[in-house]
């Protein structure tokens, strides 16, 4: 039997609105701090190793990104990294902590359209104080008929999610920016899920698109997204 799409769920860090590229610039400034020690190509791949070391101990977000930094930067100064530059680094973490919310493009737009004729959530990985914040300056906090901010989007993450707040994965929908984490354990757990790609892209997030896979779709941008609910009906 045909599963009608009853909701729809957003992501929000580069999906509603930008965050990659304040990481990216922030590498940018964390490579000339330590320009003496490395080149800007191999302190970023031994960064990018802290990262995936750390996910399980400091989860998503900018405190384990800034952790993930000083521990790199102890490892390419064999330990000889300078008290001003670790407190430089942990300065560059606190002003990420106050960037300003920039929607993108159709962002409001996409919500208020989906949530004429569908369910609408937001769910949002990454530290639950940073999180808050960006939401709550978006705007947009009142349009979500509920708010889910998690450790991490998994199959069975996705599956509870949409049983208490909807009517189960089958008739539910995902769209983000990560075709690791938004599409697909979304399509593994039985939902739709859709791909609206950023010009920012963590490398951690990458994966190969299911294709083959009715349930998935790519957009352009989110100016897209009420074409798509059409379609699907």
């Amino acid at each position: 039997m045909r599963q009608t799409l009853t909701t729809v769920a957003f992501d929000a860090d580069d999906t509603l609105w930008d965050n990659e590229r304040y990481f990216q610039m922030t590498q940018a400034h964390f490579a000339a701090l330590l320009s003496d020690y490395t080149d800007q190509g191999t302190l970023m791949q031994r960064l990018l190793e802290a990262e995936r070391r750390n996910l399980g101990h400091y989860g998503f977000g900018i405190k384990g990104f800034t952790l993930s930094m000083i521990e790199t930067a102890i490892e390419v100064t064999n330990g000889q990294v300078a008290g001003p530059v670790i407190a430089e680094i942990l300065d560059t973490g606190r002003e990420m902590l106050r960037h300003p919310v920039d929607l993108l493009p159709h962002a409001r737009k996409a919500v208020e359209v989906a949530k004429e004729t569908h369910r609408i959530l937001l769910i949002t990985k990454g530290d639950l104080l940073d999180q808050e914040r960006k939401l709550a300056q978006s705007g947009l906090g009142d349009l979500f008929d509920a708010v889910e901010i998690v450790s991490d989007k998994t199959i069975p993450v996705y599956r509870e999610i949409f049983r208490r707040h909807a009517d189960g994965t089958g008739q539910g929908m995902m769209v983000g920016n990560s075709m690791k984490s938004d599409v697909l354990p979304m399509i593994e757990a039985g939902g739709w899920g859709v791909f609206v790609q950023h010009v920012h892209e963590w490398d951690l997030e990458k994966a190969e698109e299911p294709t083959d896979n009715p349930r998935f779709a790519r957009l352009t941008d989110l100016g897209d997204l009420k074409r798509l609910l059409e379609q699907i009906g």
